[in-house]
């Protein structure tokens, strides 16, 4: 594939991937080929910084947030216990972005 088709990418979505799997995408993106690269730009990649913003505003209580991401069995559990009693919701605020950005790769490794 084009190199500054890969550059491009890289540059608009490197937030959306964990930093140290970044090579890894980069090295992916090079050896496919343009179809391929199309159905990887139409992925729905989530924003990690709108998902914890989700998670402060009020969502992490309801489990939106793990919901966003695609944790439905998380996303029930926090919904039903309150965040299990807000030590749930605690622990998202520090590790949802991180999430976000691991499902993020798992969707692009799954279409690679």
């Amino acid at each position: 594939m084009d190199a500054q088709k890969v550059d491009m990418f890289m540059m608009t979505m490197s937030n959306k991937f964990p930093s140290e799997k970044l090579m890894i995408v980069r090295d992916k993106l090079l050896a496919m080929d343009d179809s391929k690269f199309y159905t990887i730009q139409a992925i729905n990649y989530r924003d990690p910084t709108i998902v914890l913003v989700v998670s402060l505003v009020g969502g992490g209580v309801l489990g939106i947030d793990r919901f966003l991401i695609g944790d439905i069995g998380l996303g029930v559990l926090k919904l039903l216990t309150a965040g299990c009693c807000g030590i749930f919701t605690l622990i998202d605020y520090f590790m949802i972005m991180n999430r976000t950005k691991e499902t993020n790769f798992q969707k692009f490794m799954l279409n690679a």
